[in-house]
């Protein structure tokens, strides 16, 4: 992502539906079933390989990001 952060809330309505704890792989797959846009999936594949216990670790590690 070029510039901003991406907002949490439009990141959450591509994750619908996950099962956590969940997976960067497992996060990825869903925003794309849910029509996420290259700018979600770019932030998610961007992601530490690991294990996301809840939504609120998800937005963490997104806001985490540089």
């Amino acid at each position: 992502m070029a510039s901003g952060k991406l907002n949490p809330i439009k990141l959450q309505k591509h994750l619908k539906g996950v099962g956590y704890p969940a997976r960067k792989e497992d996060l990825v797959r869903r925003a794309e079933e849910h029509g996420a846009g290259e700018d979600v999936l770019a932030t998610l594949r961007r992601l530490p390989d690991q294990e996301y216990s809840t939504p609120a670790s998800v937005n963490a590690a997104v806001g985490s990001l540089s």
